[in-house]
């Protein structure tokens, strides 16, 4: 059993842990989102290359992109914390924060379809992988018409 005075650290430090990131500056948050927009296309640009036919498809390669890009798309919601509008370099569009349920609903969206990918990427069945990498397209498209600027 786990003594009540190591439970109420515990306690503490998440508190103080949330509390930080909240206080994190502006130019912070938009840099954490930038980065793991990047890292995203990174790992898109390999797999929407094999669907297009421009390199050969790798099925196990076009997995490892699908898994990770699975991992990242949580993240994305993080890097729009309230006050991160303005502070540094954005092409985020102020729409986003007077419509943020709107914005998250599809952020909500990539992340499930971005499972959906992974999930399918590991029966190495070409064609449905390149059929949910196009809904996993059109769930990217939706968010950057809306809410990205050019």
């Amino acid at each position: 059993m786990i003594p009540i005075r190591q439970i109420l650290v515990l306690l503490a430090a998440s508190c103080s842990t949330a509390t930080a990131f909240a206080q994190m500056k502006p130019e912070a948050v938009i840099e954490y989102r930038r980065s793991v927009m990047t890292m995203v296309g990174w790992n898109f640009g390999p797999m929407g290359a094999m669907v297009k036919g421009k390199i050969p498809f790798d099925a196990k390669e076009f997995a490892k992109h699908a898994e990770r890009v699975e991992f990242l798309a949580p993240q994305a919601l993080e890097g729009f914390a309230k006050g991160s509008d303005k502070g540094a370099e954005t092409d985020a569009k102020p729409e986003i924060w007077s419509n943020f349920e709107d914005f998250k609903s599809k952020l909500n969206d990539l992340i499930e379809q971005s499972k959906a990918l992974s999930a399918v990427a590991k029966t190495g069945d070409e064609a449905k992988m390149k059929e949910q990498f196009k809904k996993l397209g059109g769930a990217c498209k939706a968010c950057h018409e809306k809410y990205k600027a050019e």
